[in-house]
């Protein structure tokens, strides 16, 4: 091994990592809790070291080179299994506290998150955690990036990398606008669902498909019947008509003239399994049922059967 390769340091991969976060030299030193030559020299330095131009430094606002970006991602995964090594070395010594970095889809973060937090502080007050709401596929690719340590998914993912911990099954009600013949049925099946009525989440969003998974339809879907949340796709039904469909978690936010436009789905009822995941390499444990035991508290006792599991809808 060349003396180069032995000088290069745990500080020097911080730094590079800090620098593509924060994209700016004073605010990444800020970020690490150096001074700002101190950053820019070890990581010229580290540049030096490998013979490669990591920063494109002429950029507004800087940015990694096409060689850097493939350094920077795997320093970042190098660190996340340093992170791992110092968890094991804390596990053993019974230390139950750490941070949480946990990104939840955005149809599951209204009802979970803020809950969640106070549940953890209650019953995890050394556990810092950090929560972020966004899209399925982001979540993956951040997870692959170990810029996260676990999410709340809808699954099954079909994810070899990825370790699936069912955490509950909710059910799908219909929200019904009154100048739909829908409005008139108790209950309604799946086959029943006109799609030219139907709106939906964005493309990106998970429970997008899992809707058109239940409804059994192929259609093509035009753009202007898509939203981007639950609660525009209510508005959008009380001002325009149509139908959508909304998680079980959602129904106890609807005010009470609301209620009246719910309908329960039939034929069998659809369901959703809600995971906890993480990388197959994930280490702590301890978190993990910390986060697992949490989120269980705050969930109706009846969403917690697995045998709800054999209605849940592929994604």
């Amino acid at each position: 091994m060349s003396t180069k390769e032995k000088s290069m340091n745990l500080q020097q991969l911080e730094y590079i990592v800090a620098l593509d976060k924060h994209r700016h030299f004073q605010r990444a030193a800020e970020a690490c809790g150096v001074s700002q030559p101190t950053l820019s020299a070890l990581i010229q330095k580290l540049e030096e070291e490998l013979d490669l131009t990591l920063f494109d430094r002429k950029s507004h606002p800087i940015a990694p080179t096409d060689s850097g970006r493939a350094v920077i991602d795997q320093a970042r995964v190098a660190l996340y299994h340093i992170a791992q090594l110092k968890e094991m070395t804390r596990k053993e010594k019974d230390m139950d506290c750490g941070t949480i970095r946990i990104g939840v889809i955005p149809t599951v973060a209204p009802y979970i998150l803020p809950r969640l937090f106070k549940q953890m502080q209650q019953m995890f007050p050394q556990i810092e955690l950090r929560a972020f709401e966004l899209r399925t596929s982001v979540i993956i690719e951040q997870l692959r990036k170990a810029e996260l340590d676990m999410a709340i998914l809808a699954t099954p993912l079909e994810q070899p990398d990825f370790l699936e911990i069912p955490l509950y099954y909710e059910k799908f009600a219909a929200y019904v606008s009154p100048n739909e013949e829908l409005y008139q049925k108790e209950d309604i099946a799946a086959h029943e669902m006109p799609t030219e009525h139907l709106w939906v989440l964005k493309e990106g969003h998970c429970m997008r498909n899992q809707v058109f998974n239940f409804c059994q339809t192929k259609s093509a879907y035009s753009t202007t019947y898509e939203a981007g949340s639950i609660d525009t796709l209510i508005k959008i039904v009380d001002e325009n008509g149509g139908y959508t469909v909304i998680p079980e978690l959602h129904l106890p936010l609807l005010h009470e003239a609301q209620q009246n436009h719910v309908r329960q789905l039939s034929a069998p009822t659809p369901v959703r399994e809600i995971s906890l995941v993480i990388r197959q390499d994930y280490v702590r444990e301890r978190l993990i049922n910390s986060v697992a035991d949490a989120v269980k508290a705050i969930i109706p006792d009846s969403m917690l059967d697995a045998r709800l599991k054999k209605f849940a809808i592929k994604l």
